[in-house]
Parts: structure tokens; C-alpha cells; sequence
């Protein structure tokens, strides 16, 4: 039983008011309890992120960068106990926890790299004056992550705003909280006192921190979440910074290998067991190949059956279980998967629905499990106008041999991502904007930096003569 706590200006709490208890998703067993932060313990956590603003942004970049590549291998060396605490949270197998907590240390890095070489510009003004554009840190940034990739999520946010010269408030999932008490107790020991702290808690403590005298309010989530922080940011004044849901299409065109495309998909709905942000939760396939597509899908999903780990809790399974009856009642075809098993957990089989159509949820919203519906198309043209007929744009990928289609394909779909032949990978460092109902503003890469600092504009004279 992990005893998650809480961070305020150095000093660390377990509270005295209300507790949560997670439950590990593999057997229902009690795992973590932590508290709830009142609203007089967001307020002491920004008073105190806020005194340590000033000597924070007058620290030399390069400093604080040392202080992220120190934080960055106290937690590589700990990757094994994360990876632990983790997969007891979320239920993600060990291994699996394990590579993701590896790409976290590598952002954090990235992040120590990048930020004493994030500079202005000066501008072309007249010889007796320099003209700049200077970049400054935003101040306090509320930072509210996901569960279903803790550590990697919360090293590239943590890791942007602290090496920029922000302060932090630091609000772990409720899912996940001992994942971030521990990822911040490795953190915090290279930070000085207030430098970053954090709050732990349900969506009312997350709700109170959003609507505080913050900065900025980076969040990583659902789609509901991050329309209630914009909303609490349009109040203060803080910038909004999110992530939200998605619900991604991938388009399989007639020229294509039916089964090379089937794992493609597999890959892109059941890793994670469908608990990623850029997952696969709606496939548009030509008829020419949809029958050995399906097929193929079928055998995928078996396979993955054998290897992936649970939901993250029952509540998630009953709304997946959810979209994928209603999809049948409504008249897709139940070809894999599809039932809820019984014994301890939150385990959800990989699932293939066939003959949907974008009126299911299952299509339509966003499912976050393993889950792969898919509708047949009969041309290139139709697949693009259903895949962008969506509330949502963070993400899509094309399965296709033509080049001009490929093209076509990310000039035309309204994603802030487009793959093309691979539902995961690219080079690190990219950024995009995420469209619609998926948020706003860049949440990776080096743009990232720009996003958490302000720029101002600088005219330096030299005074009069004869003073």
C-alpha cells in the first residue's frame, strides 16, 4: 500500500482531511492511498510556487537544465520501482511501464538541451538603439496529467516549464497519484524549495487548481476536462494550454495488404489496451479488401488478447462495454471480443466490430479501450470525407501505396497529426496543434518552450549626452 503525499514549499504532507484509495486494475487490491487537496492547499501550493517565481527565472538556464539532467538520471535510476508502482495504478504491464517511463527520461532530457539554447531575436532598428525580442518565463504553471502515460507525460510538461524558468504546481491523476508522488520525489530534490510542488486529488481539486491565480494551465486529458479548464482560464486569465481527447481514424486504401494493414490497426487499437491518446478508435477500409482485412483483424486481436494488460478501472470498461453494445444493437457485427469476463480486474478483451457507421459512439466519440470498429468504404474520396467528419482532430493515419493519395491525405484531414504507414513512430521533437474538440496550442517539442514563455519586446537607447 503506497502512502502517496503532497508537496508545498518543500515540505511534504499526507494531510488531514480527506482520502482517495486506488485499486490495483489486475485483481481489485488496494494499492495507493493519498489525500485530497483542499482549497486552502492550492492556495498555500501557487503562494508558494509563486514566492519562489522570481529566483527560479533569475537562475542561469544552464543551471537549471543541470538540474533536469540530475532529476533525469535519479529517475532512470529508479525506472524499475516506477515501472512498478505504474503497472500496481494503471495496470500496465511492467515491461510496457517500463519503456514509458524510458521515453520520459529522454524528453526530460531533451527539454535540458533545448533550454539554454531557446533564445529571441533582435530587430533591425536604427544604429543608436537595439531592438530585441526577449523570451521571459509565464510565471506559475498548473500542470494536470493523465493516467494512462504518467511518467512520460508529466517529464515532458514538468520538464518544458521548469527548464523555461517557471514555477509549478503539480497535479498527478487520481488514477495514478503514487506514479507522481514518486516521479516528484526524485524531481524535487535538484529544485530549491517551492520551485515545484504538488497537489493530489479528484476533478474537484484539479477544477480548484485551474480556476487559481495561475499562469498558465497545461493539461493532458479528456476533452470534458480541458473544456472546463479553458472555461476556468477564460475567467482568470491564465492561458490554456491542452490536450484533449480524440477519436483517430485510419484509412485503409484498396492497394494495400489486407493483413500487413490488419496489424497496423491492431497495433493502433489494442497497445495499452486502447488507452492512448492517439490510439486507432475508428477504421475506414475499401470494400475491394475489407472481407480479408477483417478476417485478418480477427486473428489479430486473439493474439493481442494474450498479451495486454487491464482497463484502468471498471468504470472505464463499463463505458467501453458500453459503446460496443449499443454498436450491435444498432447493427454492427460482434466478430471478436465484445464480452466482459468474469473474475477480479478490469480486464476488457481486443474487440473488432464490422459494419459500422458514424452514428455509432463507438465511432463517433471517443472509446479509450481496445476496441476496433470498422466501416467499409467504396473509394479513396469517401474515406477521407468520413474520417474528417469528426468533433475531434489530434490525430490520423493512411495506410496507402500512392503518393499523391498520401498528399492528399495530410493536406486535407483536420489532424494535428497525420501518419502515413505506420500507426506510431516519427522523429522526437515534433509538435502540432491538435484541432477541434482536441485542444490547443503545441504540447511537445521544441515549440513547447515557446508556448510557456512570454516574449517582450525591448527598445534600448542610449540616454542624452551631457547627463
Amino acid at each position: 500500500m503506497y502512502e502517496a503525499a503532497q508537496l508545498i514549499d518543500g515540505r511534504w504532507s499526507t494531510g488531514a482531511g480527506r482520502t482517495l484509495t486506488v485499486t490495483d486494475p489486475r485483481d481489485d487490491s488496494p494499492v495507493t492511498r493519498v489525500p485530497v487537496a483542499s482549497d486552502d492547499d492550492v492556495s498555500a501550493a501557487v503562494r508558494a510556487a509563486r514566492r519562489a517565481a522570481p529566483g527560479w527565472a533569475r537562475t542561469a538556464p544552464a543551471a537549471r537544465a543541470a538540474a533536469l539532467h540530475a532529476a533525469a538520471n535519479a529517475i532512470e535510476a529508479a525506472t524499475g520501482e516506477l515501472a512498478e508502482i505504474m503497472a500496481a495504478e494503471m495496470g500496465k504491464p511492467v515491461d510496457g511501464a517500463a519503456e514509458s517511463i524510458g521515453a520520459g527520461v529522454a524528453t526530460l532530457r531533451q527539454y535540458a538541451e533545448l533550454g539554454p539554447t531557446h533564445r529571441g531575436r533582435t530587430l533591425a532598428g536604427n544604429d543608436e538603439a537595439i531592438d530585441l525580442m526577449a523570451y521571459r518565463p509565464r510565471g506559475v504553471v498548473a500542470v494536470i496529467t493523465p493516467w494512462n502515460d504518467p511518467v512520460a507525460v508529466s517529464c515532458g510538461l514538468l520538464g518544458a516549464a521548469l527548464v523555461t524558468g517557471n514555477t509549478v504546481v503539480y497535479k498527478p491523476s487520481e488514477r495514478t497519484p503514487a506514479t507522481g508522488w514518486r516521479l516528484a520525489r526524485l524531481l524535487a530534490p535538484h529544485l530549491p524549495d517551492g520551485v515545484l510542488n504538488v497537489l493530489q486529488g479528484d476533478g474537484p481539486a484539479g477544477a480548484a487548481l485551474a480556476g487559481a491565480e495561475v499562469d498558465v494551465v497545461a493539461h493532458v486529458g479528456s476533452t470534458a476536462t480541458g473544456r472546463a479548464i479553458a472555461a476556468a482560464c477564460a475567467r482568470t486569465g491564465a492561458k490554456a494550454l491542452l490536450e484533449n481527447g480524440g477519436s483517430d481514424p485510419l484509412i485503409v486504401d484498396a492497394d494495400v495488404d489486407p493483413v500487413w494493414a490488419a496489424g497496423q490497426a491492431a497495433l493502433g487499437a489494442f497497445a495499452n489496451s486502447g488507452q492512448i491518446c492517439v490510439a486507432v478508435e475508428r477504421i475506414y477500409v475499401h470494400a475491394d479488401l475489407a472481407d480479408a482485412f477483417v478476417e485478418a483483424l480477427a486473428t489479430e486481436a486473439e493474439t493481442w488478447g494474450k498479451q495486454i494488460g487491464p482497463l484502468v478501472d471498471r468504470r472505464l470498461r463499463e463505458a467501453v462495454h458500453g459503446q460496443v453494445r449499443d454498436a450491435v444493437r444498432a447493427g454492427a457485427t460482434l466478430v471478436s471480443g465484445g464480452s466482459v469476463p468474469s473474475g477480479p480486474g478490469a480486464y476488457y478483451p481486443p474487440t473488432v466490430l464490422s459494419g459500422c457507421s458514424d452514428d455509432m459512439a463507438v465511432m463517433r466519440e471517443e472509446t479509450f479501450g481496445p476496441v476496433a470498429p470498422v466501416a467499409v468504404v467504396h473509394s479513396f474520396e469517401e474515406a477521407l470525407t468520413r474520417a474528417a467528419d469528426s468533433p475531434y482532430g489530434l490525430a490520423a493515419t493512411v495506410l496507402t501505396g500512392s503518393m499523391s493519395r498520401a498528399q492528399r491525405a495530410w493536406r486535407e484531414l483536420p489532424a494535428g497529426t497525420i501518419k502515413i504507414n505506420a500507426v506510431f513512430g516519427g522523429a522526437p521533437g515534433g509538435a502540432a496543434h491538435p484541432r477541434r474538440a482536441s485542444g490547443q496550442g503545441f504540447g511537445y517539442g521544441p515549440e513547447l518552450l515557446d508556448e510557456l514563455t512570454v516574449t517582450t519586446v525591448v527598445h534600448l537607447e542610449a540616454p542624452p549626452s551631457g547627463w
